[in-house]
């Protein structure tokens, strides 16, 4: 298996510290609010991925946190006149619900930055103590970027230009040795929550907490960090330095990270006021349909937020939860009778051959775009076996190896609402024509259906109904 790494800008072989056992660690959501379409694609990315390394028989242990106290959580709990704890414990809580509805994992561990400061206080001392950070009278303590060699390593950006561009946030240079140096521990402000610290009440940089969640639950080195793209500078270049600082070994062997969604060419954000959070988004489209449209791109490549690609996500989902149904429904039926050995070893080699497509484009940097192109040749397939005749049990393995990958996938096969009365009653209706020869009444009835959004095909096993 490989995977794009961003600290090599390249392809890498997939090799994991310890065998048969990943550590991969995921930034999880500031809880300030519910979260958008951009946010989602990495939680559903590195669910799949994970879910992926687990079908390939490694032992994963995930962890993504929440960040639950920052700038941003502060002023929404000012504004509303409750604590940044009644915020956070809120937006948790609605998190959960888009998220099981993603049907993303629960992660092995789902840790909180208030649950961490002792951590977070470790490495922020130990920084001190070395020498790398330095205090700011009234303002915090900070991590002095000079201290470390190869800092810019991830994000690519030669230090010189970082320092010469600025700092964290566009922050005051004000009593920094250096522009890009960055708060790690920020002094207590009227208002703001704090703990207690050896230099005094304040509260976490927003770098530093991740830091301190993945050695406190997974260690000082791990497999796989990921994150969206817009997390690699600043966010994931001081974790590196902070970490790999305070630690004296690698943070990560390989940084994965998403594209953006784009909406009319632009990131999709709450800065720029363009976003979609999922719990209106599934007002109008179930999960299941925004998790595949989420897939049907390459992770790496940015995707297109649309009415237009949700339905055409919509459509092909539901070809393949049909063509699933209608296999099962022809197992289960004592009216099919498929004996074909041609149309048999046609599909089991589809399905086989499905397979084996679908790990090879999983092991090429999770390519999830290719890997439902897959299950689309295996779901033609299967139609075909069907009306050829191939015996149940060669539709069972096409219905397996379907259930099979689009299971590693997180795809949630659904067929449709139940169909109408109103739709059953005229499908009985133009049974009982055809049935009596009047053909003009049966063709007038198919018509009458299909106005109402349904079409109906005739079987060997009787007429089918699907929504249109």
């Amino acid at each position: 298996m490989k995977l794009f790494n961003t600290l090599t800008r390249t392809k890498d072989e997939f090799k994991t510290i310890e065998p048969g056992k990943v550590k991969m660690y995921a930034c999880g959501p500031t809880v300030y609010n519910y979260f958008h379409l951009g946010n989602a694609r990495p939680f559903v990315t590195f669910d799949t991925l994970r879910r992926y390394l687990e079908y390939r028989g490694y032992e994963v242990e995930f962890c993504q946190n929440f960040t639950d106290i920052d700038d941003k959580m502060i002023k929404r709990a000012n504004e509303e006149g409750v604590t940044v704890k009644d915020i956070a414990e809120r937006y948790i809580k609605e998190y959960y619900v888009d998220a099981d509805g993603l049907n993303c994992k629960r992660p092995t561990y789902q840790p909180r930055a208030t649950e961490s400061i002792g951590a977070i206080i470790g490495i922020v001392k130990a920084l001190y103590d070395q020498g790398i950070a330095y205090v700011i009278e009234g303002d915090g303590v900070y991590y002095d970027v000079t201290k470390k060699e190869d800092y810019g390593k991830l994000s690519h950006y030669n230090l010189d230009e970082l320092n010469a561009g600025g700092g964290e946030r566009k922050a005051s240079y004000e009593g920094k040795k250096n522009p890009g140096d960055f708060a790690i521990w920020k002094f207590k402000k009227e208002g703001e929550p704090s703990w207690n610290s050896p230099w005094g009440e304040g509260r976490p940089g927003w770098h530093i907490e991740c830091s301190a969640m993945i050695k406190k639950h997974l260690g000082n080195t791990i497999d796989i960090h990921g994150g969206g793209q817009d997390l690699i500078f600043p966010h994931h270049e001081n974790e590196i330095a902070q970490s790999e600082s305070a630690n004296g070994c690698t943070l990560a062997n390989y940084w994965v990270h998403n594209a953006f969604v784009n909406v009319d060419g632009e990131k999709m954000s709450k800065s720029l006021g363009n976003f979609f959070t999922i719990r209106d988004i599934v007002k109008h489209f179930p999960y299941e349909v925004i998790r595949f449209f989420i897939l049907s791109g390459h992770y790496r490549m940015p995707i297109n937020f649309s009415d237009e690609l949700l339905k055409a996500s919509q459509t092909g989902l539901q070809r393949i939860a049909t063509c699933a149904a209608n296999l099962k429904f022809n197992i289960e039926s004592d009216a099919y009778n498929g004996d074909d050995a041609s149309a048999s070893e046609a599909v089991k080699a589809a399905a086989q051959e499905a397979h084996d497509s679908f790990v090879a484009h999983m092991d090429d940097d999770l390519n999830t775009a290719d890997a439902i192109t897959d299950i689309y040749t295996l779901v033609k397939a299967a139609n075909t076996a069907i009306d050829n005749k191939a015996s149940k049990e060669a539709l069972q393995v096409a219905l397996d190896m379907l259930n099979e990958i689009t299971g590693v996938l997180g795809i949630v096969l659904k067929v449709e609402e139940d169909i109408p009365a109103e739709i059953t009653e005229l499908v009985e209706q133009r049974a009982a024509a055809k049935k009596a020869k009047d053909f003009a009444e049966a063709d007038r009835i198919r018509d009458l259906i299909t106005s109402k959004g349904y079409s109906v095909k005739d079987t060997p096993n009787g007429p089918q109904v699907e929504k249109l």
